[in-house]
């Protein structure tokens, strides 16, 4: 499959950032590491390997970039509030950089987001939070509330990037609309330690009269092989 390397400086974090390319064509897919993970984590635990036929046969480009959590969630040492800012200059790098470099390359007009663990809660975030940029997003053993991260501080910026919040309380018909009209995807496992909260999500989005598939695999955990095995049937199932 092709493979291509990108370094470029961002504005949106003063630095530069990196990500791999996989594919030649077909829907745009923004896949997210896990915790603190690097931009060649996928690739390096065979996930980009489990959709080979897919990227070779163009039905699909994916996007690996880098993460900002060392920086953002996990940075103990600045204040709770700089933490979700610092996520806030990472989403907009994915949007403004990644999201807007797959479209032009592609050709489409929204993308796919997906992610395991936090990458997970990455990619619904996002989706939710820009539903007029995502049309399918799925998550594999995600968690989505990020209160443990923030050392009982909360503010505005913190209420908007947590799902489990901001989600009961939307009432925007223009947001509601177009969350409506994505395929959303929420998988987990009868002993992933994230179940609840996937269960938690879905409750929301169903008092919301958002249609998703919470998909609880019987026998299964938190851990790659399952995650190797969930990512290839999700994006059969929308591409």
């Amino acid at each position: 499959m092709k493979e291509a390397y990108h370094k470029r400086y961002t504005g949106h974090l003063s630095r530069e950032f990196e990500m791999l390319v996989f594919g030649h064509a077909g829907t745009p897919v923004i896949l997210f590491p896990t915790s603190q993970g690097k931009y060649y984590q996928n690739k390096d635990f065979k996930l980009i390997e489990s959709v080979a036929g897919l990227l070779d046969s163009g039905r699909i480009k994916i996007y690996c970039p880098n993460s900002a959590d060392a920086d953002s969630w996990y940075n103990r040492s600045i204040h709770p509030a700089d933490r979700v800012k610092t996520h806030m200059g990472y989403e907009n790098v994915i949007l403004h950089d990644v999201i807007a470099q797959a479209c032009e390359e592609t050709g489409h007009d929204r993308v796919a987001t997906a992610g395991c663990s936090f990458g997970g809660y990455h990619a619904v975030n996002l989706a939710l939070r820009h539903p007029d940029r995502v049309g399918y997003t799925f998550s594999m053993g995600a968690a989505f509330d990020i209160k443990p991260f923030l050392d009982g501080y909360y503010d505005e910026n913190c209420y908007y990037n947590n799902p489990p919040d901001y989600m009961p309380n939307l009432g925007d018909p223009w947001y509601l609309d177009r969350i409506r009209q994505m395929g959303i995807v929420l998988g987990t496992g009868e002993w992933d330690f994230c179940r609840d909260e996937n269960v938690r999500l879905s409750n929301i989005l169903k008092s919301k009269g958002i249609d998703h598939w919470l998909d609880v695999r019987s026998g299964v955990g938190h851990d790659w092989p399952w995650w190797r095995e969930m990512f290839p049937e999700y994006l059969n199932r929308i591409i």
